[in-house]
């Protein structure tokens, strides 16, 4: 496989991982919960983490990292923004429903079989972050 399909598939994950950073910068605007805001807060430094990570892989890799969601990122962060419920319980299976579908099973679907073995590592590491935080999730509802 040669390092543009790679390149595209972690440029394609780190979009996702900006998406996610957006997503946690709602709810830690809209949760009036102060530890439930600290949980997202961290979650989202997490997050962050994750994407220089994929950054600094991309660029070993010789290419050119995304530098945002990009323009139908946008426009679902949009849309979230906007159609984010006020009940706790209802942000915190948004963001469980977010983080299981898009940070779990779209981002195994999207990478499986497209990375060298250390890219792949990588995106497991980030990944493995997403379902440690469904995990912590759960046990506030």
């Amino acid at each position: 496989m040669s390092n543009e399909v790679i390149i595209e598939e972690l440029n394609t994950i780190l979009r996702g991982t900006y998406m996610g950073i957006r997503f946690f910068e709602h709810y830690i605007h809209k949760v009036e919960d102060v530890e439930l805001k600290r949980v997202f807060q961290s979650m989202q430094q997490e997050v962050k983490l994750n994407a220089q990570k994929l950054a600094e892989r991309i660029q070993n890799l010789g290419g050119i990292p995304a530098d945002g969601e990009g323009f139908s990122g946008s426009m679902h962060s949009l849309m979230h923004k906007n159609m984010l419920p006020n009940d706790t319980n209802e942000m915190l299976e948004d963001a469980l429903k977010g983080l299981d579908q898009y940070g779990v099973q779209y981002s195994e679907e999207l990478v499986r079989g497209d990375l060298d073995p250390e890219s792949s590592q990588l995106v497991e590491e980030v990944i493995d972050t997403s379902r440690r935080q469904v995990e912590q999730l759960r046990h506030y509802l």
